[in-house]
This record gives structure tokens, C-alpha cells and sequence, in this order.
């Protein structure tokens, strides 16, 4: 009878430590899950913020993204019409972007000619923009943000009057002082080198005056290679910084434009670097 009431105390127990561990193994799972999907959910709640300020905002437009949008870009008697379709020649709805549905980026052939425009819309799918441009070939960039669409920027290029230039045949030669005066207003490049494969900081000095908010950020910064192929379109990484964040895939010779307004005119700097 005792070897019974002992055996039965033994199973007892053990079946209690077996129901302690199992219960101590899920709760500690039920917080590492909690505490995953809490950070999850930092991580989201960060990253909404992020967008919507501006932050950290690099957008790289590689061509090798298959597009669901096509663009045709025109120019007569002054202005740049530009019609887009989808895959389905259907028009496609587009997302509001730093405070535009369009960036509309041209550049001549030699790349000395920059214009960021904005066009608005005119028709289904149908976009215009009035803007005197000289004779000569130009490279268009049709910045936009389809809504569920993929979507890639691609270069058009257009010929304005009867002369055409090839983009390859620039030349461009690094800049050996990264100092600019625009308007009165002095900005300098501090980066010291610009490496391929790296992520890369675009530190502008504006000579301790703040730009004023253009587009809901500090500043803008494209980046085109000398043949005008690869696109970057860079924001700041805060709302209080000048500082910008990239990464070039290959050397090369590169322009890059950095928008800033002061005084209510927004003033266009202009770079050449090499990246080795």
C-alpha cells in the first residue's frame, strides 16, 4: 500500500515538473514572438515615418527592373508632352512623390543643360510642361511611382531642332574643387572619395545656412554616368541634415546636380566626381 501511495506521489510529481517545463518553454516562446512582432511593428511604424519625412531615401532606378509602364516623351512649340500606359494600355494611376505625381528630369547631350520640372497633368495619361530648350539631343527621365505597378526609369531620348550630339561623346573630367557659388550662395562638397560597391555619404556644406524645405526635404540630388544611363535620385537622411546616402554599382565618371533653395529660388550645383 505505502509502495503504491509512493509510486503514485513519484508520477505525481514528475507529471508536475513535465506540466511546469511545458508551460515555462511556451510562455517563453509566446514573448520571444511578442517581442518579435513588437519589433516588427517598431520596424514598420519607423519606416512609414521614414518615408513620409523623406528619410533615407535612395532610390537607385536600375534598368534591370522588368516595367509595367511605358513612357513617350515629345517636344514642340515650347513644350514637353509626355504619355504614359501600362501593360494593358490602360493609364496608370500614379503616387504622390515628394509633394509631386511627376519628377520630370532633362539633360542635354553634353550634360551642361539640367532642367527638374514638374508637368502637370493634362488628359488621361497625358502630361506638359512648358520649357524653352536650345537645339540639341536630350536625355528625359520620367520619375514617377505607378500604384501597384513595377516600374523602372528609363533615358528617352529626343532631339530638339536639326542638331544631334551623342550623350558618349561628353567627355567629362572630374572636378578638382568641390566648392560652387550659385546665386550668392556657396555650397561645397566634403566627400572625400567615391568608391564603387559602397555605400557612399554626400556630405554638402551649405556655409551655415539652412536651405529652405523644397519638395518636402532639404534638398534633391540626381546622379546621371557620363552616357547618361544610370539614374539615381537621392533625399536627405533627415530633415535636418544636407547629407545624402548612395552607392555607385561601377567606376566611372559621373554628374551630379544638388537642388537647394535659399531666398525662395532654388539653386542647381553642379558636380563632376569619379568613382574608383
Amino acid at each position: 500500500m505505502k509502495k503504491s501511495i509512493m509510486v503514485w506521489a513519484t508520477s505525481a510529481i514528475v507529471y508536475l515538473g513535465v506540466v511546469i517545463a511545458g508551460y515555462s518553454v511556451y510562455a517563453s516562446m509566446n514573448a520571444k514572438t511578442d517581442e518579435q512582432t513588437n519589433h516588427t511593428v517598431r520596424e514598420q511604424e519607423e519606416e512609414n515615418i521614414n518615408n513620409e519625412n523623406g528619410h533615407n531615401d535612395h532610390e537607385d532606378h536600375s534598368t534591370n527592373t522588368t516595367s509595367e509602364v511605358t513612357t513617350k516623351v515629345s517636344y514642340a512649340n515650347g513644350e514637353i508632352t509626355i504619355e504614359l500606359k501600362d501593360i494593358n494600355n490602360h493609364v496608370p494611376e500614379l503616387e504622390v512623390s515628394h509633394e509631386k505625381y511627376m519628377h520630370f528630369i532633362v539633360v542635354s547631350s553634353d550634360l551642361k543643360e539640367y532642367h527638374h520640372l514638374h508637368p502637370e497633368k493634362k488628359g488621361d495619361g497625358i502630361y506638359q510642361q512648358k520649357v524653352s530648350l536650345v537645339g540639341n539631343s536630350y536625355k528625359a527621365f520620367v520619375d514617377i511611382k505607378p500604384k501597384g505597378l513595377q516600374y523602372s526609369v528609363m533615358p528617352i531620348e529626343f532631339h530638339v531642332g536639326e542638331t544631334h550630339h551623342e550623350l558618349g561623346d561628353n567627355e567629362l573630367v572630374a572636378d578638382s574643387a568641390f566648392t560652387k557659388t550659385i546665386n550668392g550662395q556657396t555650397v561645397e562638397l566634403t566627400t572625400q572619395s567615391f568608391e564603387a560597391n559602397k555605400e557612399i555619404i554626400l556630405n554638402f556644406d551649405v556655409k551655415g545656412v539652412i536651405p529652405e524645405p523644397y519638395l518636402g526635404a532639404l534638398g534633391h540630388v540626381v546622379i546621371l554616368d557620363e552616357d547618361g544611363e544610370k539614374y539615381i535620385h537621392v533625399h536627405p537622411v533627415s530633415n535636418d541634415q544636407t547629407v545624402f546616402e548612395t552607392q555607385f554599382d561601377k567606376p566611372g565618371i559621373y554628374k551630379l546636380w544638388a537642388e537647394f533653395k535659399f531666398g525662395g529660388q532654388v539653386n542647381v550645383y553642379p558636380f563632376v566626381i569619379e568613382v574608383k
